[in-house]
């Protein structure tokens, strides 16, 4: 198929990345994380577990500014109710509070929308 012309993105068309907790943050068992319904599934011989995942939960300062440097504009991830109920309810953990603040201020620094899917594996 040949195109002659492509039309151009809107200017504020919101260029970005998409995550999903279980999928990239790892640190399954720190600061008081409890376990998600993810961690708790049957995982057949062979097949990666996602307990360390790519990091992100150490290296999200290294992700999003990647995403800057990639021209982002808004980074849809999903929130590891584990990290903030970790017993499904009740006690909030805040440490789990702390990271995602982090994780929002560290969008903000350079201009990237944080858009949150409220539930996502979790």
């Amino acid at each position: 198929m040949e195109h002659l012309k492509l039309k151009p993105f809107p200017k504020d068309f919101l260029w970005g990345a998409s995550t999903s907790a279980y999928q990239v943050e790892g640190a399954f068992d720190e600061d008081g994380k409890g376990l998600s319904t993810q961690e708790t599934a049957y995982i057949p011989a062979g097949t990666t577990d996602f307990k360390v995942a790519s990091d992100h939960y150490h290296h999200y300062k290294e992700d999003i500014a990647l995403m800057a440097e990639m021209g982002f504009k808004t980074f849809r991830m999903s929130i590891s109710w584990a990290r903030i109920l970790p017993e499904g309810e009740g006690k909030v953990n805040l440490k789990g509070i702390e990271f995602y603040k982090n994780v929002f201020q560290e969008c903000h620094k350079y201009g990237i929308e944080p858009l949150v899917t409220i539930f996502h594996f979790d």
